[in-house]
């Protein structure tokens, strides 16, 4: 099911011993808690247990203005640093709780500390690397501490024109660090919303390269058993479209709730359902391997209109609505289809004149119930899992919502002529269509 009390949970027992922590006598300097209470060690930990491998925990954030399909790219470069480390020592990434993103403005929703179980099936991620909820790390490591805190940034002399080369230094901060000291000298700073989480130690590193270079610093530089690298978008994928790229992306299977309501919206409103669309779908991801073009897809054309910031920035490569309109009902004729479903972040006047110039349109307007349970990160997952499974997909230029909805349909087996396509702009001189990143089994 989708979140339960998300924002409003009672934190675990032993979190409640990190905060008396806090209430301590401030030390000379931020100092390690006790044994005890810093990660790996619970509080039932015995003496016993001490010859097992100690666990490490990789923990991730990024520059907050990043939407959600931003964050999943990024999260597969930290996949691809976690496999990396995990050739050593005993490594669990820690899932970096969802909320205040850009796109999610529903007034009156609580959307802060949302786990990824609220989006993502978790048993799906941990066929590809051991990850584990920001809360089940708290339980785990008896307190709301992190020991390291690596802030990435590029370097002061930025990029010289050459010869590109593979680098990471521990430098000053070249940016105000958005931590601060409190009276115990320990850093307070945005933690996900979780305002009893501590850092102990901050400092950071210029980087230039793929996610694996952090690895020697992790391994060699610090002892810290949590460590956490804030502005993780800095860092490279490993080896973009690669074997390794497509088993992280694989296996970043949306929650059963949020497929079930896609799936019923599919049947109900568009006469879609996998076995008439051949796109059958198999819940564990190590054992899908689809050949492409044996998808057919829904009768409907899949539509992503992005708006708001796209045409704020005056894009040339983005339509006006009319625009839009007329290349829809182009493709509606061209297909055969009479209907389009349209996955869009318009305001409401644009949506209603959508609606009047495209009579077909068939859009997910959930209630408040479903908006509720779901939140705003949910319905852009079922917005783009009913794209997906489209007879034909066109979405925005270099939009990462489309781009995500091109991977799944892709993963699904799709043609690529119905999968990557996009709107032109209607001054557009050289309008170039995406990409086809195949797959990789």
């Amino acid at each position: 099911m989708a979140a339960q009390g998300s924002g409003c949970r009672l934190p675990p027992p032993l979190v409640l011993l990190g905060l008396a922590v806090l209430a301590l006598p401030p030390p000379a300097a931020a100092q390690p808690p006790p044994a005890a209470l810093r990660a790996g060690h619970a509080a039932s930990s015995l003496p016993a247990a001490a010859a097992a491998p100690r666990t490490r925990y990789l923990l991730y954030d990024v520059n907050p203005p990043e939407g959600f399909n931003l964050r999943r790219d990024v999260y597969i470069r930290i996949a691809s640093l976690l496999k990396t480390l995990l050739k050593s020592e005993n490594w669990v990434l820690v899932l970096p709780p969802w909320g205040r993103l850009y796109h999610w403005q529903s007034p009156d929703i609580l959307q802060v500390r949302l786990p990824w179980s609220d989006f993502f099936d978790l048993p799906s991620l941990n066929r590809n690397i051991p990850v584990i909820e920001y809360e089940q790390f708290l339980a785990e490591s008896g307190g709301p501490f992190i020991e390291q805190i690596y802030v990435l940034q590029g370097y002061a002399e930025g990029w010289k024109e050459g010869t590109w080369e593979e680098k990471i230094d521990e430098r000053p901060c070249i940016d105000q660090l958005m931590y601060s000291k409190d009276k115990h000298e320990y850093y307070r700073g945005w933690f996900w919303g979780y305002e009893e989480t501590r850092g102990l130690n901050v400092s950071c590193l210029s980087v230039q390269g793929s996610a694996s270079i952090v690895a020697p610093i992790l391994l060699k530089n610090t002892s810290a058993q949590s460590v956490m690298l804030d502005r993780a978008e800095n860092l490279l994928h490993d080896h973009y479209g690669g074997r390794d790229y497509w088993n992280t992306r694989r296996s970043m299977v949306f929650a059963k709730h949020l497929r079930v309501a896609g799936d019923e919206f599919r049947n109900k409103y568009l006469q879609s359902t996998d076995e008439a669309d051949r796109t059958h779908y198999n819940e564990d991801w190590t054992q899908m391997k689809v050949k492409i073009g044996t998808a057919l897809g829904g009768p409907y054309l899949g539509v992503h209109l992005r708006r708001k910031d796209f045409i704020w920035g005056h894009r040339e490569d983005v339509p006006s609505l009319q625009g839009a309109v007329k290349k829809i009902r182009s493709l509606l004729g061209m297909l055969q289809l009479q209907r389009v479903f349209v996955a869009t972040d318009a305001v409401e006047e644009e949506v209603e004149l959508l609606k009047k110039l495209l009579p077909e349109m068939v859009r997910f307007e959930p209630s408040w119930e479903e908006l509720e349970l779901y939140k705003d990160g949910g319905l852009a997952v079922i917005d783009q899992w009913i794209c997906a499974h489209a007879r034909y997909f066109i979405g925005t230029s270099v939009s990462t919502f489309s781009f995500r909805i091109h991977e799944e349909r892709e993963i699904l087996g799709f043609d690529p002529k119905t999968t990557y396509n996009r709107f032109c702009g209607e001054k557009e001189k050289n309008c170039e269509q995406p990409t086809h990143w195949k797959i990789v089994y």
